[in-house]
């Protein structure tokens, strides 16, 4: 999905790291809610409280999951689901762009 039809854009940015992770939030129609940002190279951990797909949509990263001990590496675009009250690391090498979406059960 290339663009967003018929959304809400909270105008207050998320902002992680000392501004060096930044996003704003989506909702749409339904309840449901995506945030879409950039993150700038360094070494992040963060947290879920519900399921997350995290859509990269240019960069270069690497990703380490929770209950893993390898490594993902993306380069320009990929995916990765973190389950709910969970933790994960990332290493990222080049500003990157990415689309999160919050999956509620």
């Amino acid at each position: 999905m290339v663009q967003f039809e018929q959304v809400t854009v909270v105008k207050a940015a998320n902002i992680y790291f000392d501004g060096k992770v930044t996003s704003r939030t989506v909702l749409f129609g339904d309840g449901t809610k995506k945030t879409l940002g950039i993150m700038m190279p360094g070494e992040y951990e963060f947290g879920t409280d519900v399921e997350e797909l995290m859509e990269i949509t240019s960069g270069r990263l690497d990703v380490l999951l929770p209950g893993s001990d390898e490594w993902i590496h993306i380069d320009g675009t990929g995916a990765f689901t973190v389950p709910a009250h969970a933790s994960f690391k990332l290493v990222v090498h080049v500003v990157t762009d990415y689309c999160c979406s919050y999956i509620v059960k």
